[in-house]
């Protein structure tokens, strides 16, 4: 499955979340995650799937426990990042809106500015 948006700007929260816990998210990922995510705007709403990786708050201390769907974005290995707050619909964030997490940043690799079109593959 493919989903198809367009970048958008964030609030820099994960950027700050990744950073002080790249080793909870290496040990769950496989990755070191760059300090933070591409945020995608997509034309329908997105549901995380069932069972997906999930960094639970009690594993690292924290507040929040985030879910991690495995995807592609440009061949490259990536997660979908989503707090369990966030998919109960009581974030800041639309449920159109993803955010990327991946090894590197993104935008300065392949030159996105808000409103270049991504494609993610799922699974």
């Amino acid at each position: 499955m493919k989903l198809l948006g367009k970048v958008c700007s964030g609030k820099g929260d994960f950027a700050q979340r990744i950073a002080g816990l790249n080793d909870h998210y290496k040990r769950k990922t496989g990755l070191v995650l760059f300090p933070g995510t591409l945020n995608v705007r997509l034309e329908d709403q997105y549901h995380i799937p069932p069972n997906p990786l999930h960094l639970e708050a009690e594993e690292y201390g924290g507040r929040v426990s985030v879910n991690l769907v495995p995807c592609k974005v440009f061949g490259r290995k990536a997660f979908i990042l989503r707090t369990d707050k966030e998919e109960a619909g009581k974030g800041s964030h639309p449920f159109e809106v993803i955010e990327i997490a991946t090894d590197i940043n993104l935008r300065d690799t392949h030159n996105l500015v808000d409103g270049s079109t991504v494609e993610i593959e799922l699974g």
